[in-house]
């Protein structure tokens, strides 16, 4: 049996039942340490050849061991067993008392008797058993029956530490008692508040399944009216500074919506094949959506605080930012049959702001991709490097898409130049251009060739 179930009496007991279980704890070593004692008396007293109490002590332990396995056979009996627990104590002290000289010390085993009381017995019926114990200390040197080793003196003496005791204890008792009600209150709050939580995370997982269903279509819509309100403000005046940011807003959006349309596609035509879809792939799936959804709403938040100063800022690795943004690229890189190479060992931690970096990676490579599907590159590749400075770092995208006109080169970062027809807003480049010069203090420069072309984006490795 083990250790807690042993001086439990082999009882189970409910959360709500910690006070009844202590008491049972409390009184089964109460018990065993009685019984010890008692065992501790007979052998002293049998090797003194004193027996004027040796048959009370083993009177006493055969009453413990009987009362030991009542406590295990019904647990309701708590209240008697501790009642004949406190009478043999009071008998036992009494007969010490009675008995002994003070010489022999066997008094001290006194101080022990406000603790039985005050925690077996409650408040009133242990201090009506305190007046009696102290009724026949004080009869001790008056009663003919016996011989009396006490005078008055010692026993008022004694009686005053015993009372002393056992006021000590009882304020000790009141105490660990509020203590009790306070951790059970508190116990009580964080279950209260457990519940709230999971409500309210239930509630919050339901709005957010609700939102990714109603999503696309939502998305799909506001980005229409997004593009709208920019032609209409690029017709009234390209310099107004919200037609920029609501333009910025759509661009932004489209390859992130574009990445979860497709996957959903993904998955539907698996199903429609009768293709066997795994719950990892799933899993995996939902993931990727979900890391989408957040990067929406992170990219509306960094918009939002765009010319505000106060942003927060994070050290982190260069590399997983570049994972990061090309997490996103993923399901366009796989039907493109496209490469990026980069060497992800190489780490660069700087302080940056997290979302704004990913979206400079990103506006790059899906440019690159872009220029991929138009000159129908066979052997696509995207080549990623890392050139760390003293008191900066340099990303270095190079790609073999086929280069960028002569004519254009000297456009590209200008807002709302674009190649790509009613497809582009000519505000992908423009915007991170912005994002390094205002943000990072840094430079983005661009350099082709027939072939090649090279984007370097230059970027303070720590931000004042």
């Amino acid at each position: 049996m083990p250790l807690h179930d042993f001086f439990t009496s082999g009882h189970s007991f409910l959360e709500s039942e910690n006070e009844r279980k202590n008491k049972f704890q409390m009184l089964n070593i109460a018990i065993v340490l009685s019984t010890i004692a008692l065992l501790f008396g007979i052998t002293s007293n049998i090797i003194r050849d004193v027996y004027a109490i040796v048959f009370i002590e083993i009177f006493l332990v055969c009453a413990n061991i009987l009362l030991f396995f009542i406590l295990r056979k019904n647990d309701n009996a708590f209240r008697i067993v501790s009642t004949i627990i406190t009478i043999q104590f009071s008998l036992l002290f009494l007969a010490l008392m009675y008995m002994y000289e003070p010489g022999d010390l066997k008094h001290v085993w006194l101080f022990t008797y406000p603790i039985i009381l005050l925690y077996f017995q409650n408040t009133k019926s242990g201090f009506y058993w305190l007046a009696v114990m102290l009724c026949f200390l004080f009869i001790l040197p008056f009663q003919t029956l016996f011989e009396v080793h006490y005078s008055l003196f010692q026993i008022t003496y004694l009686s005053v530490a015993l009372v002393i005791v056992s006021v000590i204890m009882y304020f000790y008792q009141l105490k660990m008692n509020e203590v009790r009600e306070i951790i059970l209150k508190q116990q009580y709050d964080l279950q209260y508040f457990n519940t709230e939580l999971e409500l309210k995370v239930e509630e919050k997982t339901r709005e957010l399944v609700e939102l990714n269903e109603s999503l696309e279509g939502k998305v799909k819509e506001k980005v229409q009216e997004l593009i709208a309100k920019d032609q209409l403000l690029t017709a009234q005046s390209k310099q107004a500074v919200m037609g920029e940011m609501i333009s910025m807003i759509a661009h932004q959006w489209r390859q992130p919506l574009s990445t979860i349309t497709l996957q959903i596609s993904n998955l539907h035509l698996k199903r429609l094949l009768n293709q066997e879809v795994s719950i990892e792939e799933c899993d995996k799936v939902l993931r990727e959506i979900s890391d989408s959804i957040m990067y929406l709403s992170d990219t509306i938040d960094d918009f939002q605080t765009y010319f505000q100063p106060q942003k927060e800022k994070s050290f982190i690795d260069v590399t997983e930012l570049i994972e990061r943004a090309i997490n996103f690229l993923r399901p366009r890189m796989k039907n493109l049959k496209m490469q990026i190479i980069y060497d992800d060992k190489h780490k660069v931690m700087i302080e940056t702001y997290e979302n704004e970096m990913v979206q400079i990676i990103l506006n790059i490579i899906n440019n690159t991709i872009d220029a991929f599907i138009e000159n129908e590159i066979q052997n696509a590749k995207v080549y990623i490097d890392l050139e760390e400075n003293e008191d900066s770092v340099v990303i270095v995208i190079k790609d073999n898409a086929g280069g960028i006109d002569e004519e254009n080169i000297s456009k590209i970062f200008e807002p709302y130049f674009s190649t790509k027809g009613k497809n582009g807003t000519g505000l992908g480049l423009y915007m991170c251009q912005m994002i390094v010069e205002k943000h990072f203090k840094g430079e983005i420069r661009v350099a082709s060739s027939k072939d090649e072309t090279t984007f370097e984006v230059e970027i303070a490795k720590k931000l004042s």
